[in-house]
């Protein structure tokens, strides 16, 4: 018989020799082109040699404050250099990365503190007081607090870890080890946390990088929040993975993005509808020498085809890509290439690399082609589940699928079209809204007897919050009074744009809302 302790010992050698997780990433791109220009912010330019020796000294100096595998780092900052670095020093050590919404007020950081367990928090400075808040509203049981940018009592500078004296400890993460824990808002009044693995995300890179026609030519300008896994891990993974350039923006303000394609010589731009509506707009877009940008993509929201039309006559020599997904995908599931934008607008395109999609019935049987059903999907990108939430993770992995809860009709070539977006959520700039946590919020307010909040379409933001208020008998509440309370307890692209009064909301014969009517009732206002 074979001895259990050498068989074990062997089996931990050879998993050690296969490991291939993102904290690996920059050190073997280091490897390979230790010079080439990785990383652009601002008068901040590292090469892959110096930005791995960051991400080591980073994750060494996050293992001496006593983090280990499995722990929870949350992260608050807007776009910089050190939020790529933290994201794979975390990740070098096994440590799970929190990204959080910097436009969350301090009550709904707290919850994700609370959710996650989070032990460690970095906040950048101008944030630091609401992670203060947020710690304190939560109880949270942070104990290492560093902050990125101007000094700040109670927490420590960043610059302390980037320059720490050390060499990051060898932790093996293995395929399923989970590494991020992504909170999206869902359908839900709470977010859910949704955990992917190092698996999760490498193999959603590669679906990136052969079906996105991605190469370590591209020079590429990260604008959108990292908090969002669009951005950091559609496109600022997958750079570092191969070798390309990344340049980060701390916001997508379109005349700096427009100057920065024309200074850095940017071949390669991801924006939602949203920021690309802005470009185009922009009054000196047409006057700015774009002719670097080779190519485009769109996602968050559906593109509207007249935009698309003016995006391909106005940039004609940029092919544009549409990428559909979920959170749950990490992200992307489905694309749609350049040579299909026009005679497929508004398709969201076929299954990439390594998903399979279906779209079902009720009862998660394959519908026909051109029948509407549920969109589901069976691929190694998708998350270990939600943390914390045996019921809901097993309701959307049903049968074996994931369920993403977006109605859609496949064609006889695969091609997918996205009829509505997950039941009561909301777009607006390329943010999450649910519904639902927005209804909960008005209905605090003494005077409302039912509400209804839906997204109406919307010249900017391509989509809008919209409420519609029924007062209790006797009320005076006014539009004004219910946008000033939820302004008070949300973030400001979760407050009604648009509050309407009225005498009752549609209803079928079980009493169920019909949003859908309400959306068509109230299209104008988004048109004003």
């Amino acid at each position: 018989m074979p001895d259990t302790d050498a068989v074990r010992g062997a089996a931990a050698l050879v998993a050690r020799a296969r490991q291939h997780s993102i904290g690996d990433l920059p050190r073997r791109t280091a490897l390979r082109t230790p010079d080439k220009l990785a990383l652009v912010d601002g008068e901040v330019r590292l090469s892959f040699a110096e930005l791995d020796a960051l991400v080591d000294r980073t994750a060494a100096a996050i293992a001496d404050r006593g983090l280990v595998h499995g722990d929870r780092l949350a992260l608050l900052s807007h776009n910089c250099w050190q939020y790529v670095v933290l994201m794979f020093a975390t990740a070098r050590l096994g440590v799970v990365l929190v990204p959080i919404n910097c436009m969350l007020g301090a009550e709904e950081i707290g919850f994700i503190l609370d959710h996650s367990g989070a032990t460690a928090m970095v906040a950048e400075d101008a944030l630091a007081g609401t992670a203060e808040q947020a710690i304190t509203t939560a109880g949270a049981g942070i104990r290492v607090r560093a902050v990125v940018g101007a000094d700040r009592d109670g927490w420590e500078p960043l610059e302390s870890w980037t320059s720490h004296q050390g060499t990051a400890p060898e932790v093996h993460v293995a395929d399923d080890d989970p590494l991020r824990l992504m909170y999206t808002s869902g359908t839900e009044s709470r977010p859910k946390g949704v955990l992917l693995s190092s698996r999760s995300l490498m193999w959603q890179y590669v679906s990136c990088v052969v079906d996105g026609g991605f190469c370590a030519d591209d020079v590429e300008l990260h604008s959108l929040p990292l908090y969002h896994c669009a951005q950091l891990d559609c496109f600022l993974g997958p750079d570092v993975y191969l070798g390309a350039t990344s340049i980060v923006l701390p916001a997508p303000d379109p005349g700096t993005l427009l100057r920065t394609i024309a200074s850095e010589g940017v071949t390669k731009l991801f924006c939602p509808p949203t920021v690309w509506i802005g470009l185009l707009r922009h009054p000196d877009f047409d006057s700015t020498d774009l002719s670097s940008l080779k190519k485009g993509y769109y996602g968050a929201s559906i593109m509207p085809v007249e935009v698309l039309k003016e995006l391909l006559q106005r940039l004609p020599d940029v092919s544009l890509y549409n990428f559909y997904g979920q959170t749950e995908m990490a992200p992307l599931a489905t694309l749609l290439p350049p040579h299909e934008q026009l005679s497929h607008s508004g398709s969201a395109g076929r299954a990439v690399l390594n998903v399979e999609t279906r779209v079902v019935d009720d009862d998660d049987n394959p519908v026909a082609v051109g029948e509407v059903g549920e969109i589901v999907h069976r691929s190694p990108h998708a998350a270990l589940g939600y943390y914390r939430d045996p019921e809901k993770t097993a309701e959307a992995f049903r049968g074996g699928w994931f369920h993403s809860g977006d109605l859609g009709v496949l064609d006889a070539e695969g091609r997918l079209a996205v009829v509505d977006r997950k039941k009561d959520m909301i777009k607006t700039g390329g943010e999450n809204v649910a519904s639902r946590e927005v209804e909960e919020c008005v209905y605090e307010l003494d005077g409302v007897a039912e509400v209804a909040v839906f997204a109406i379409d919307h010249p900017r933001w391509v989509e809008a919050v919209a409420a519609v208020v029924v007062r209790k008998q006797g009320s005076t509440l006014s539009e004004q009074e219910v946008i000033d309370h939820c302004r008070g307890r949300l973030a400001g692209y979760k407050t009604p744009k648009y509050v309407v009064l009225s005498d009752a909301l549609p209803k079928n014969p079980s009493g169920k809302i019909l949003k859908r009517q309400l959306r068509e009732e109230h299209a104008h206002l988004g048109q004003a």
